[in-house]
């Protein structure tokens, strides 16, 4: 790179020798601009040409994917039960309503798949994304009714988790599973005291009367405290609606059935709640006569993420070209 400290004064000014030096010093340092110049062509020439063959791999992978997707794998050439699971809480990013349909619709869709066993293993989570899931599964019995769903129970099909559960075929469960827990609640808590002993002022302003409803920093209405109680009596009145759409007469006459409590597999099973014991292989052998399953639980393939880590090269690549750079403070 340039130096500017080799610019020294070569003679005085208005000699002859002066005027030489000064000529000579400024060629030097044009032939020095001219080479930095060209070296920073010469670098982002080279990034160019590397960030275009990087972007034409990455079309070229996408193509060679795109034309394998045709064909299925060689397991799912032949009968199999389709298995999905559904592990922890539902409504996170890893359980998300809209992954456990699209990995339900793939099961069903599938020409050699004989049934599906949908494997839970979830305490609960959002009923919205709850409802979500079992809807799905409702119009999917209708639009394949030859291919039965049986939900397989783990160590817990609890609240959501049995919401889910509902509208399957039938549902299993080990003795040991933790099954129900049918109802609703919202948690809180309450600051008020704690406030009042250390002298802290609460400043909230709000538009609408009710906006800080339920504040843990205010005392509790009992209108507000009421409003809530009614919302979430008709959440658990859609979940009612639903066990008992899904199990009918199986269920026993318990009016605890509806209450929140939970049982292990072996009482659930006296309730109504699932209709025997076993795991997904030996459902898969008993129910369907099959010991070959194909899992199509949603999993982010290498594509995805491949797509991730190029962007972050390009977006870097692009900025070193152009001058630019990342900053993360």
């Amino acid at each position: 790179m340039f130096n500017r400290n080799k610019i020294t004064a070569q003679g005085l000014p208005g000699s002859d020798k002066g005027a030489i030096g000064s000529a000579a010093n400024t060629n030097a340092i044009l032939q020095e601009l001219a080479i930095d110049y060209m070296h920073d062509k010469k670098i982002k020439r080279r990034w160019k040409i590397a960030l275009f063959c990087l972007f034409g791999l990455y079309l070229l992978s996408i193509l060679i994917l795109t034309m394998g997707s045709g064909g299925e794998p060689a397991a799912y050439g032949k009968p199999h039960t389709a298995l999905v699971q559904l592990h922890g809480v539902i409504g996170t990013d890893e359980v998300s309503a809209n992954q456990v349909n699209r990995s339900l619709r793939k099961a069903f869709e599938a020409t050699n798949s004989a049934g599906v066993i949908f494997e839970i293993n979830s305490p609960g989570g959002s009923p919205v994304q709850s409802a979500d899931i079992n809807t799905e599964i409702i119009r999917l019995k209708e639009m394949y009714p030859d291919k039965p769903i049986h939900v397989v129970m783990s160590d817990v099909a609890a609240s959501g988790g049995y919401f889910v559960a509902a509208s399957a075929d039938k549902i299993f469960a080990n003795r040991s599973s933790i099954v129900g827990s049918i109802g609703v609640r919202m948690d809180g808590f309450g600051f008020v005291e704690a406030m009042e002993k250390y002298g802290i002022e609460r400043r909230s302003l709000t538009a609408g009367e009710n906006k800080s409803i339920l504040d843990p920093f205010l005392p509790v209405q009992a209108d507000q405290k009421a409003h809530a109680e009614i919302m979430l009596a008709q959440v658990h009145q859609h979940f009612i609606e639903v066990v008992k759409a899904g199990r009918g007469d199986k269920l026993a006459d318990n009016p605890d059935l509806f209450s929140g409590l939970f049982w292990s597999g072996e009482e659930a099973q006296r309730l109504g709640l699932i209709d025997g014991f076993g795991n997904a292989a030996s459902v898969s052998r008993e129910e369907f006569g099959l010991e070959e399953m194909v899992n199509y639980t949603y999993q982010p393939d290498w594509i995805d993420q491949f797509s991730r880590q190029l962007g972050v090269s390009i977006g870097t690549g692009i900025a070193k070209v152009f001058g630019g750079q990342y900053q993360l403070n």
